[in-house]
């Protein structure tokens, strides 16, 4: 392992920090990034084993309110159905992430020219929907029902598709069902903690005989700068969509993928 290994670990942990809460796929842009800078990873667990950084940034800004769901879930009904509803938005993930898990780690992660095109049909579909003139009647994560929940976690498996974006599925899901999109974008940050918990552990798990120290150098610096990068973006986001909606993450979507498929045609 040379130095410019650890310098491209630390680049791709930044993609991962400022994209995986905002609705343009941190795994399209680290794989996509990976391809063009011919980082390789064992069993590509780096690329999954960062988002650890990720999770612990969205614990540490909300650590104050999950910590009083926490010590009210003997007594609070509030506290109890939000922990219900976030566990049935994660289910199925969990169920389609275990039975997909090779197929999507040895295929779709492996096409590049797939991602490309999910990223740019994704962010015209991203645009269309923050255009409709949707009524929402849901403007409190922490409150949404558990089956408006679940119905979103059912949006959140598009993921499983590198380019969909994790957050942009699940935030698309919850505008079509009637989400404003400050508590949309939310409800994202929490189900985030489960999914991509869940998916640390289950490929730490698949992959653990194939680590060596030198992947777990590279992949605690990746998640270093993945934790900063992203308690930048988590503490922002929520004031940002509030004001300019997701547009702009749509567009930014498009001219990746663009320039994706450019840089393929050219370069391979």
């Amino acid at each position: 392992m040379d130095i410019g290994t650890i310098v491209e670990a630390a680049f791709l942990g930044l993609i991962e920090g400022l994209t995986e809460f905002i609705p343009v796929s941190s795994t399209a842009h680290i794989l996509l990034a990976g391809h063009f800078l011919r980082f390789e990873s064992t069993g590509k667990t780096f690329e999954v084993l960062i988002q650890l950084g990720a999770i612990l940034a969205i614990l540490s800004v909300y650590f104050g309110r999950l910590w009083r769901v926490a010590t009210q879930l003997p007594t609070s009904p509030d506290a109890r159905r939000f922990v219900i509803a976030i566990l049935l938005a994660f289910l199925p993930a969990a169920v389609i992430g275990v039975i997909a898990h090779d197929f999507i780690k040895n295929v779709l992660f492996e096409t590049p020219v797939l991602i490309c095109i999910t990223l740019i049909v994704g962010g015209i579909i991203l645009a269309f929907i923050d255009r409709l003139d949707l009524k929402p009647v849901h403007h409190d994560a922490m409150r949404y029902p558990p089956g408006l929940a679940f119905k979103i976690g059912v949006f959140q498996c598009l993921a499983m598709i590198p380019g969909v974006s994790r957050s942009g599925a699940t935030i698309a899901g919850a505008l079509l069902m009637g989400c404003d999109k400050r508590s949309a974008a939310e409800f994202s940050f929490f189900l985030a903690m489960p999914t991509m918990a869940g998916a640390f552990a289950y490929d730490l798990f698949k992959n653990r005989a194939l680590l060596s120290a030198d992947d777990a150098v590279i992949i605690g610096v990746g998640f270093i700068f993945a934790f900063a990068a992203a308690l930048v973006v988590v503490r922002s986001l929520l004031d940002f969509v509030s004001r300019h909606g997701f547009t702009p993450f749509a567009w930014w979507r498009i001219a990746v993928g663009t320039a994706g498929l450019i840089g393929l045609w050219l370069w391979g």
